[in-house]
């Protein structure tokens, strides 16, 4: 009987003991679990850290690409140019540059040049005899002007034929006008060369601006190709910059030889309708100084 009374009594009290030493267990387990995650940091810290450091480069790398590519410009192009293009794009805009002060002088000159003109002509008209047209045409008030100096040089060889005994209203009448002519004509000449200065370079840089423009681009695309090579990448972000650097000279080409021919037309239109005003003056000088001879002035 007491044997069987006992026995559970044993046995709650081994469960109990169970049920405590449990918590033990886990705890130890948790410990030891513990320890040997901390001690697998440790043995891993040398590959971490040469992880870390080869991510490094990336990371620079997606920096950058967060903020954006250089946004490209005339003035960041020209910077990022080779030598020769920026010589090719500099000459280039000073010839440009040269152009616009040669329109502006000239266009000053041909405006004086026709009002001063008109003023010679009102006084020209109203001169009696030969020693009149020379002195109107030698007065201060018109020196310079091209048409006085015509209606000049014609006056004066009629005067130094007159002063060598020349019988400039007789015999030697026609000689006379045909030396006076061929006076007329050396100023003309003179006339032609002042107008047409600087008309050479407008029609040089006109006809040779695009080709030295398409020289610096021809350069500048040699060397992109040369750099895809060396980096042995067809990538338009690294390809575009380089050719566009090149083709930036012929722009600048084309800027200077346009407006060059179109200067140079309108010069050489309003060049030749002087000429024929000059030419229509020349033979006006020669009918009223043969008029004169005639009349015996």
């Amino acid at each position: 009987m007491l044997n069987k009374r006992t026995t559970p009594i044993i046995a709650l009290l081994g469960a109990a003991a169970l049920v405590m030493s449990t918590p033990a267990l886990a705890q130890t387990a948790a410990s030891s679990a513990a320890s040997s995650a901390a001690s697998a940091p440790a043995e891993s810290g040398a590959p971490a850290d040469s992880s870390v450091a080869a991510s490094a480069a990336p990371a620079d790398q997606s920096a950058e690409a967060a903020k954006g590519p250089q946004k490209l410009t005339i003035p960041v192009m020209f910077g990022n140019a080779t030598l020769v293009v920026k010589i090719v794009i500099l000459g280039l805009l000073a010839c440009s540059v040269f152009s616009w002060v040669m329109l502006v002088t000239k266009l000053f000159e041909f405006a004086g040049l026709n009002r001063e003109s008109d003023k010679f002509l009102e006084s020209f008209r109203t001169a009696r005899s030969v020693a009149d047209i020379n002195r109107i045409a030698t007065s201060e008030e018109f020196e310079g002007n091209p048409m006085a100096d015509m209606a000049a040089a014609a006056a004066t060889e009629v005067e130094l034929s007159r002063q060598a005994g020349l019988s400039v209203t007789g015999e030697h009448r026609d000689t006379t006008l045909t030396r006076a002519s061929s006076a007329v004509v050396a100023v003309q000449a003179s006339l032609a060369k002042r107008l047409s200065g600087g008309m050479q370079f407008l029609a040089s840089v006109g006809s040779t601006g695009p080709f030295v423009g398409l020289f610096g681009t021809v350069f500048g695309i040699m060397n992109s190709f040369i750099g895809i090579a060396n980096t042995n990448t067809t990538n338009l972000a690294v390809v575009a910059p380089g050719i566009a650097e090149a083709l930036l000279a012929t722009g600048v080409g084309l800027f200077a030889a346009i407006p060059a021919v179109v200067m140079y037309n309108f010069f050489q239109t309003r060049i030749s309708a002087y000429g024929t005003r000059s030419e229509g003056f020349v033979a006006e000088v020669l009918n009223v100084i043969s008029r004169q001879l005639d009349k015996g002035a």
